[in-house]
């Protein structure tokens, strides 16, 4: 979510789930809340790792199921990845990401220009209604190059 004082944002995302008929439950709350200004775009599997150690009854295909459930409702987007995990992002802003091939990390950053390229004429004429852009660049990051030299 975009970095609103905490009140706030579950203020917007008890909303959120009000406009969309979702009970706002303890573990909806738990999960949010290990979300909520995490810029790591991490997995369902990291997210219930961090809950569990708190909320020990939950599951993770609680966690995992009410992730997805985030994602269609809008308070959250889910982010492509090259280990085949699915990710999730906080910052609904227009945005684009850095993708590291070894150790999978995902870095936002923005740009103006990226943002304003065209669409395609042949995505302009489809069927297709575009819903957002985004430009993903993969590379190594400086952490892996770094360890890398000291190989």
């Amino acid at each position: 979510m975009e970095n609103k004082p905490a009140e706030l944002q579950t203020e917007q995302f008890m909303k959120r789930c009000r406009e969309n008929h979702l009970k706002v439950t303890p573990q909806r709350l738990a999960i949010y809340h290990a979300l909520a200004g995490n810029r790591e775009h991490p997995s369902a599997e990291r997210i219930y790792r961090n809950i569990v150690r708190t909320n020990p009854t939950i599951s993770f295909d609680t966690v995992n199921r009410t992730l997805l459930t985030f994602a269609e409702i809008g308070v959250i987007d889910t982010v492509e990845s090259h280990s085949g995990v699915r990710r999730f992002d906080t910052d609904l802003k227009p945005h684009h990401h850095l993708h590291c091939v070894q150790c999978g990390g995902i870095t936002d950053f923005s740009d103006k220009t990226l943002d304003a390229i065209p669409l395609p004429e042949a995505v302009n004429n489809s069927q297709f209604k575009v819903l957002g852009k985004r430009v993903i660049i993969s590379g190594i990051c400086e952490a892996c190059r770094k360890s890398a030299r000291k190989e």
